[in-house]
């Protein structure tokens, strides 16, 4: 391998010395109205000659990022409000709720006035289309998402990322490949019950904790039921954000055995579908209640005594008249939950990518990320932030913090060895056993099948 060109090192080094004062402008490092250093000073810095430094400038001028002042120097000033200095932050719409995103762009505003970003509220689906178009230079990004990515090979779509030694270290494994950071973390969650305190003391029953069983939830939940004139559990079933985890409790997971072909009859991963089964006859579920926001939207209303939810949606739960609490979702034969992530994610091919990367450092910032902490019920990314103690605004569950006794299960889909197609394959098949159209032998011979 020949090394590079003394030109290639050049223009290499140049583009360097522009992107570093340009970020140093664009996020108050370098505030308006200072001088740079003098081109003597700026060429002993970065390595470059007098006159190299002077072609740099001239592009920092030609951007509205300085003012040369004859037999002065060069001035920083207010960069003009063009769109140079627009972005476009594409988010997930549960965000606003999720992250008080609307509190953190404000605040973000007051920091960096020259930079303006566009919100763009973007589905799940339509991701990777906005990506191609370049309509976006920044985005969030579910860990679900990142894994549709990683299938479809678009990871090249996204900026390598710097991860944060702040930063909780299984949130940067969870939205790395091949060593690299591909999106920012920016908030997470566990699967957990949340519960009704009020309809416990009422019923005589005490309040769950890390010993419950799938057998003592619905045993308990079974005489709420009856004592409360409620229904004692919800979850919404079918999300791929819920099931998997009865699959992860089993201990199964989907390998190829020495003659190259998976086994499903015979395993453990009936045990995890008859789980629930067992939770859907036992609690009948009026079919009108289809939608995952059904299950917080029955609990504030008193009409559900226990739901499987996460930290993201019990913002939802906000103006509850009754004390509520969560606990660790029950296991089967492994304690496991399901941790959601959410992050940010530079677009690779954005034309901003300065101004981009300082609203995604911002977003992982100890300042914004306390916002979150104060004014969400989400748990932020970065471990002080998360962490902190103070005088709460808001009804805060007193075992908020569950999060970190449960570090040790937490788990993602991909831990059962399928991709996202193969997941989906999954829940049809076990949709027609739940609802008692196959039986167990069918429904394993069908996943055979699937996926062989």
């Amino acid at each position: 391998m020949t090394n590079p060109s003394g030109r290639t090192k050049f223009r290499v080094k140049l583009e360097q010395f522009i992107q570093s004062i340009r970020s140093d402008i664009l996020s108050g490092k370098r505030p308006v109205g200072d001088f740079l250093p003098s081109e003597k000073a700026l060429s002993g810095q970065f390595g470059l000659s007098n006159n190299s430094i002077r072609k740099g400038l001239d592009v920092l001028l030609a951007e509205g990022l300085i003012e040369k002042i004859p037999k002065v120097g060069n001035k920083i000033v207010t960069p003009p409000g063009s769109t140079e200095f627009t972005i476009r932050f594409g988010y997930h719409p549960t965000v606003l709720e999720e992250a008080a995103l609307h509190l953190l762009l404000n605040d973000f505003h007051g920091q960096f006035p020259h930079i303006q970003v566009v919100p763009v509220p973007i589905q799940n689906n339509s991701i990777d289309e906005y990506l191609k178009a370049g309509l976006l230079d920044a985005v969030t990004l579910n860990y679900n998402n990142f894994q549709s990515f990683m299938e479809a090979d678009l990871l090249d779509m996204l900026e390598p990322q710097e991860p944060s030694p702040q930063i909780y270290p299984y949130l940067n494994k969870a939205f790395s490949s091949n060593g690299k950071l591909l999106v920012q973390p920016f908030i997470f969650s566990p699967l957990v019950i949340c519960y009704n305190k009020k309809h416990f003391t009422e019923a005589g029953l005490l309040e769950p904790d890390s010993s419950w069983t799938w057998e003592d939830l619905i045993g308990n939940a079974l005489e709420l039921s009856e004592k409360n004139e409620s229904l004692g559990f919800y979850v919404h079933l079918f999300s791929n954000n819920r099931w998997p985890v009865f699959l992860l409790q089993s201990g199964f997971r989907f390998e190829r055995g020495d003659n190259g072909r998976i086994r499903v009859t015979g395993t453990s991963c009936i045990d995890g579908l008859r789980v629930c089964k067992d939770l859907l006859q036992q609690f009948k579920i009026p079919p009108i209640f289809e939608n995952e926001a059904e299950a917080e939207k029955l609990f504030l209303e008193e009409h559900v005594s226990i739901i499987m939810t996460n930290y993201f949606r019990l913002n939802r739960l906000a103006g509850a008249s009754f004390p509520y609490d969560i606990a660790p979702i029950p296991y089967l034969t492994q304690a496991r939950t399901l941790m959601l992530t959410i992050g940010l994610a530079l677009c690779s091919n954005s034309r901003k990518k300065e101004a981009a990367q300082i609203l995604i450092d911002y977003l992982i910032s100890y300042r914004a990320q306390l916002l979150i902490r104060q004014h969400t019920l989400s748990v932020p990314s970065l471990k002080t932030a998360a962490e902190w103690v103070g005088k709460e605004s808001m009804y805060r569950p007193s075992r908020f913090h569950l999060y970190r006794e449960i570090a040790p299960t937490f788990s993602q889909y991909t831990d059962l060895n399928l991709k996202e197609s193969q997941l989906n394959a999954v829940l049809r098949e076990a949709k027609l056993y739940w609802s008692g159209l196959s039986s167990e032998q069918t429904v394993c011979s069908r996943l055979e099948e699937i996926l062989n």
